[in-house]
C-alpha cells in the first residue's frame, strides 16, 4: 500500500470515528490540522507519513470525551496503525506524538520531543487560536454549558495539570489560560510565522468583547 493509500484510508478510519462528535474536536479539525501540518512539512526536514497519521489520529480519542483518561487514544491509534500493517518504527513514533502532543503535556510535563512532533504539535495549536480558535473555544464552552464571561472569576495561569483538567471557569478566562500562550510554544518558524496573524487577531477580538460587554460600541 502506497503513503497515499495509507493516509486516505486513515482519514476514512478518522471520519467515520468522529461522525458524532463535539463540533471543535471534530473530524473537520483532524482535517485543518493535517492540512496544516502539510503546509509547515513543505518548509521542514522530517518524515512525511509520521507527520501526516499523526496529525490525523491525535485527537482519535481526546481524553476530555473519555473520562479524562490520556490512553485511550494513543491506544486506539496503535491498534488502528497495526491493523493496516503500519511498520512498528512509525508506529511507535505517532503513537509517542499524541502521547506527548497536548498542552497540558507541553507545559506541565513533556520529556520526549521529535521533529515530527514539532510539527503536529504546531498545526494542532493553530487550530486553537485566530477565528478558528475562537470558534471553537466558545463551541466547546457552550457543549460545557460554561459561561461566556465572569469578570469576577479571573483566569488562574498557575493552575497545575489537575486543576487545568477539571477548570470550568468561563471561557474568556481560556484565552489567558492557553490560547494566548500558544503563540510562544510554536516549535518550528513556519508555526511562529503563521501563529503571529492568528494571535494578532485574538487580541483585537478581547478589545472589541471588552467593549461591547460595557455597552460602549
Amino acid at each position: 500500500m502506497s503513503n497515499e493509500e495509507i493516509i486516505q484510508q486513515t482519514a476514512a478510519y478518522v471520519k467515520l470515528e468522529l461522525a458524532n462528535a463535539e463540533g471543535g474536536h471534530d473530524w473537520w479539525h483532524l482535517y485543518r490540522v493535517w492540512k496544516t501540518a502539510k503546509q509547515i512539512l513543505a518548509k521542514e526536514a522530517c518524515d512525511p507519513l509520521t507527520v501526516e497519521l499523526a496529525a490525523l489520529l491525535h485527537d482519535i480519542a481526546d481524553s476530555k470525551f473519555n473520562g479524562g483518561d490520556e490512553t485511550i487514544g494513543p491506544r486506539k491509534a496503535e491498534q488502528f496503525l497495526q491493523s493496516i500493517n503500519i511498520s512498528a518504527d512509525v508506529t511507535t513514533h505517532v503513537v509517542n506524538i499524541i502521547k506527548n502532543m497536548s498542552f497540558k503535556s507541553s507545559h506541565f510535563e513533556q520529556s520526549w520531543t521529535s521533529k515530527e512532533l514539532m510539527v503536529v504539535q504546531d498545526a494542532d495549536r493553530l487550530d486553537a487560536i485566530g477565528a478558528i480558535g475562537i470558534a471553537r473555544a466558545f463551541n466547546y464552552g457552550g457543549f460545557k454549558n460554561r459561561a461566556l464571561y465572569d469578570p469576577n472569576i479571573k483566569p488562574d495561569t498557575n493552575m497545575t495539570k489537575e486543576q487545568y483538567k477539571n477548570s470550568t471557569t468561563p471561557t474568556i478566562n481560556h484565552f489567558y489560560e492557553k490560547l494566548l500562550l500558544l503563540k510562544d510554544k510554536m516549535n518550528t518558524e513556519t508555526g511562529k510565522a503563521m501563529a503571529q496573524k492568528r494571535h494578532g487577531f485574538m487580541v483585537e477580538y478581547l478589545e472589541q468583547f471588552y467593549r461591547e460587554w460595557e455597552g460602549e460600541v
